[in-house]
């Protein structure tokens, strides 16, 4: 009898129609003949369904052996789905809940990582409640321009924004405000823009770094989301880096994977610089996309490993563990 991989997808966060396609192209690849895969979907209020039925989390996961959560932003990555699967025992992706929670939240993830030796922008974090024009000004003598804007939680580059003169200060504090109460103001690193997958147990390492996934956004823009989703990007796989700049990107993604307490995978993104390698965000499994057009699967393929060979090994980790 084969194992049912119930296939988590959608969610009420601002990345839910990226989350839809993650899961249909998961749902797509795993293998049939080895796994009996389940579409579990829940809408933007959070109602759950199964075989396009509205039921309740318990319900939906009845009989499920193992979830392949693809849930991004909230609900998927914060700790909130942990409360539903660790009381029933369900193996799920991902990392547990307390990790998840601290990779979710920028700062917090930097704070971690600082102690290991770990380069990231300087930053500070404000709260502006609705005094955006006296914060602004507060930021502008704490951050030299230019300057990067986002919030602290979430993810897809949801609610960020280059800010290049102090005039457009306060419009993108408003706007990474939508997303979160508290915003990370970070001093913009000029480079190139680079990310690095981890899988676990994977071709006979512990966590196993996939080769240098290179970014190039067109001219004058960075990898926001509407240029993220809208394939306007470029990526280089494997890259153009040196062989120095890929070790050393391979090095500090295989040691965030690990001092964060990541599981089965996760995707570390960077931006290298003259100054160096500077780690920029955690991405862990539940965040990273899986469509055709998403940077672990072109990584994956470029080093000779398919999808649905990727996504066996996963659930294999799962079930055995």
């Amino acid at each position: 009898m084969r194992p049912v991989v119930g296939v988590l997808r959608g969610g009420p966060s601002s990345e839910y129609e990226i989350s839809l396609l993650s899961g249909a192209s998961v749902l797509a690849e795993l293998p049939k003949d080895k796994y009996e895969a389940r579409d579990l979907f829940v809408d933007r209020e959070g109602t759950w369904h199964s075989r396009g039925v509205p039921v309740s989390p318990e319900k939906a996961l009845a009989g499920v052996d193992a979830v392949f959560n693809v849930i991004h932003g909230e609900y998927g990555e914060d700790g909130t789905l942990h409360r539903v699967f660790d009381p029933l025992g369900v193996p799920y992706t991902g990392p547990s809940q307390f990790d998840s929670t601290r990779a979710f939240n920028k700062q917090h993830t930097k704070d971690a990582l600082r102690e290991h030796g770990v380069r990231s922008p300087y930053s500070v974090v404000v709260e502006p409640g609705s005094a955006y024009e006296a914060v602004a000004q507060d930021v502008f003598r704490l951050v030299t321009l230019p300057m990067i804007i986002k919030p602290v939680i979430g993810g897809s580059s949801v609610g960020m924004s280059i800010v290049r003169s102090f005039h457009e200060l306060e419009n993108a504090l408003r706007h990474a405000a939508q997303v979160s109460p508290k915003i990370l103001v970070e001093e913009f690193i000029t480079g190139r823009e680079a990310t690095v997958g981890v899988v676990d147990n994977f071709r006979g390492a512990e966590h196993y770094a996939l080769m240098p996934v290179e970014i190039i956004p067109p001219p004058g823009r960075f990898f926001d989301y509407e240029v993220k989703y809208n394939g306007q990007t470029k990526e280089l796989v494997p890259s153009t880096f040196s062989d120095k700049i890929k070790k050393e990107l391979e090095r500090v993604a295989t040691l965030v994977h690990d001092k964060l307490g990541m599981r089965h995978y996760s995707r570390s993104d960077f931006i290298v610089s003259p100054r160096g390698v500077y780690f920029l965000e955690i991405n862990n499994a539940p965040a990273v996309g899986m469509t055709s057009e998403s940077l672990m699967p072109k990584a994956l393929a470029a080093g000779g490993t398919s999808l649905g060979e990727f996504l066996d090994h996963v659930v294999q980790l799962m079930i055995r563990k």
